[in-house]
C-alpha cells in the first residue's frame, strides 16, 4: 500500500493543523478481526480503535470508537447517545451512510457528521490507531484529535 495516498481522513486531520502517523498492512478480506490489524502494525489491541456505526430510533445514525478487543455494549451506548436503544447498522447499509466499506470505516470523513462517541479507555492512551478510510491503511493520533474535530463525547461503551 502507498503511504503517499492520502485518504479523505488523513487530510481532514493535516488540514486542521494536527498531526498523524500512517500504519499500512496487508489484510485478509476474509477476515477483518481488529485484532490482526492491531498485530500487524504492531500495537496493542486495547490502544487500536475500531469505528461502528449504530442507528437509535430518536437520535438516529451514530458512530462509536471502540478498542478492537472489546464489543460494543447496546445498553451503555443508547445511554451515551440519549436513547432508548441503539441497533448497529447493517453492513449493506454501511456504504451510502458513511461512504466506507466495512473493515474500513473511519470515525473522520464520514459524507455526513454524526454524533461520535468514543469509548473512555481512549484517554490511558498519548495515542491511538483509527481506520484511515481505507482497508489495511490505519492513523495514529491522538484521542484529542477525534475529540477535537468531530465534537466526539467519551464516554463508557463498552462491555
Amino acid at each position: 500500500m502507498n503511504l503517499a495516498k492520502k485518504t479523505n481522513a488523513i487530510r481532514i486531520v493535516e488540514q486542521a493543523g494536527y498531526a498523524c502517523k500512517e500504519a499500512c498492512y496487508d489484510y485478509d478480506p476474509n477476515n477483518l478481526d481488529g485484532n490482526l490489524a492491531a498485530q500487524a502494525i504492531g500495537m496493542p489491541p486495547e490502544q487500536v480503535f475500531k469505528t461502528l456505526v449504530a442507528k437509535g430510533p430518536n437520535t438516529g445514525i451514530c458512530v462509536f470508537c471502540i478498542p478492537v478487543c472489546c464489543e460494543l455494549d447496546l445498553k451503555l451506548a443508547a445511554k451515551a447517545a440519549s436513547d432508548k436503544s441503539i441497533q448497529m447498522l447493517h453492513v449493506n447499509e454501511l456504504l451510502s451512510t458513511t461512504g466506507y466499506i466495512r473493515g474500513g470505516c473511519s470515525p473522520l470523513g464520514m459524507k455526513k457528521r454524526y454524533p461520535t462517541y468514543i469509548d473512555e479507555t481512549c484517554l490511558l492512551w498519548d495515542e491511538i490507531a483509527v481506520s484511515a478510510g481505507e482497508r489495511g491503511h490505519q492513523m495514529i493520533l491522538s484521542p484529542q484529535v477525534i475529540i477535537d474535530l468531530l465534537d466526539a463525547e467519551i464516554a463508557d461503551i463498552i462491555c
